[in-house]
């Protein structure tokens, strides 16, 4: 899966209010939050695509924006595995025809269940068949279950399938699990559940510059500020200007300077430039360490040199990009 690539010309994106394309009428839409775009996610898209081939439809998901959690409970936002962005790319990374992004906010969160169905489901998007996992719920107050929708499909003409949970170790593979993983920095977990090399994007940012003081010049990527990652060194892969460099990256509040804001630091192996203003994807491919303070900076270029070789090693052990 490329996880670098921009979004193709021939996949739509549809927001609010936006008319549908002639092309997605009629079509089999796979709804859900799909945060992090899992294996289990996968297989609810599986299901829409399969359907839509047989009656040469166009296949499509639904979803939301921002996170529901985040519009229920705005002072603890989740941790989001894909904001917005990556999400899209996932999306059209797994042969989707199109999305449509709602915005999660008070006039949805106030639709009955029958609104969203007859407005959202029949009269804007016009669908002809429906995906969703077992455990979706929508709707004012979560009223809308999937014997609800079900029900609903016979009334207005759309044909419903429920997808039964992904096991992975005897439970289901989820979007808590994951989390759960990232926040650990089982890296290896993570994306075993993914089913992808777990990734984020930013644009380079202008640091202080002691990396490349100590001969370690980095790039630098403020995260989502809800991002939970746990701090600490990794062996990852930066997508930038359409190349792919093996690198080493610290994500964290560098306890050795000043335990600031918390940073994504990137080394990029065999590179010498300018990256600033780019837009960079850094691919996870494990955990090396937690971040430490040392006792001099010749032992923490001394480390430095020490993580850049497991990095290199892992790196070579994963496999290409």
């Amino acid at each position: 899966m490329n996880v670098s690539a921009g979004l193709p010309a021939g996949f739509h994106v549809i927001r609010d209010g936006e008319t549908m394309p002639p092309a997605l009428k009629r079509g089999y839409v796979a709804i859900g939050n799909f945060d992090g775009l899992h294996r289990g996610h996968r297989a609810v898209l599986n299901v829409a695509k399969i359907h839509a081939k047989k009656n040469n439809v166009a296949a499509m998901a639904l979803t939301f924006e921002p996170h529901p959690r985040s519009f229920f409970k705005p002072d603890t936002p989740p941790f989001r595995i894909t904001p917005e962005v990556a999400k899209l790319r996932l999306f059209a990374a797994n042969n989707l025809d199109g999305a449509v992004v709602m915005q999660f906010n008070t006039e949805l969160a106030s639709l009955t269940a029958e609104e969203f169905v007859s407005k959202i489901l029949v009269g804007w998007l016009g669908i002809a068949g429906v995906a969703v996992g077992h455990d979706f719920h929508f709707g004012k107050l979560r009223q809308g279950s999937p014997e609800f929708l079900i029900d609903a499909g016979k009334r207005h003409g759309f044909k419903v399938e429920i997808v039964q949970p992904l096991n992975d170790g005897g439970m289901p593979v989820s979007s808590g699990r994951i989390r759960d993983a990232l926040e650990a920095g089982d890296i290896a977990r993570a994306n075993e559940l993914l089913g992808y090399h777990w990734f984020v994007t930013g644009e380079v940012i202008h640091g202080e510059k002691r990396g490349r003081e100590l001969g370690f010049p980095t790039a630098n990527l403020r995260l989502d500020p809800s991002c939970k990652l746990r701090h600490g060194i990794y062996a990852v892969r930066a997508h930038v200007g359409g190349k792919v460099y093996d690198a080493v990256a610290s994500f964290g509040r560098r306890p050795q300077f000043d335990n600031g804001a918390p940073l994504l630091e990137v080394f990029l192996f065999d590179y010498s430039g300018d990256l600033y203003g780019q837009d960079m994807t850094v691919e996870f491919a494990g955990f090396l360490r937690d971040e430490a303070k040392f006792e001099s900076l010749e032992a923490l270029v001394a480390q430095m040199n020490r993580d850049s070789e497991e990095a290199k090693a892992l790196l070579r052990q994963a496999g290409k990009a």
